[in-house]
């Protein structure tokens, strides 16, 4: 049955997988208030990423205000209007459930070598793709419609 279920879904993923454990990414996830839409922006350090599939999430974790914030995103949600990395860590674990007992500099990750190099080649490749989806869409929308 599973088997079924995830060749059904195996075409319906929307966002890619282009972070690990570590990263510091920011989330920019849909919000609707009073029946407008708007962007807001989560940035934090993945601590951990579960299940497979369609069912993908991810765990974010960030301070705020002193206080440590934990927040589970599925990956392939459609609320999720684009997920940016902003820093390659250096881990050596599957779950970083240590860091909510850390604080300060003792909380903190090391940036992986080479990883601005990688940062900087994933923007890239995250603009190319916004540049060419937005094309698309143009060269639909200015495409006449011909009566059959």
């Amino acid at each position: 049955m599973n088997q079924i279920l995830e060749k059904a879904l195996e075409g319906e993923f929307k966002n890619e997988l282009n972070f690990e454990i570590g990263d510091t990414i920011k989330v920019h996830y849909k919000i609707v208030e009073s029946g407008k839409e708007r962007v807001q922006v989560y940035e934090g350090v993945v601590i951990s990423i579960a299940n497979k599939g369609a069912s993908k999430t991810f765990t974010v974790r960030r301070i705020s205000y002193d206080i440590g914030v934990e927040r589970i995103f599925p990956l392939h949600s459609p609320r999720i209007a684009r997920l940016e990395l902003v820093r390659k860590g250096s881990v050596r674990r599957a779950k970083l459930y240590y860091l909510r007992e850390k604080t300060g500099k003792s909380g903190r990750i090391k940036e992986r070598k080479g990883g601005q190099a990688m940062v900087a080649r994933e923007k890239k490749r995250q603009d190319e793709a916004i540049a060419a989806k937005t094309a698309a869409t143009k060269a639909a929308a200015a495409e006449p419609t011909q009566p059959a």
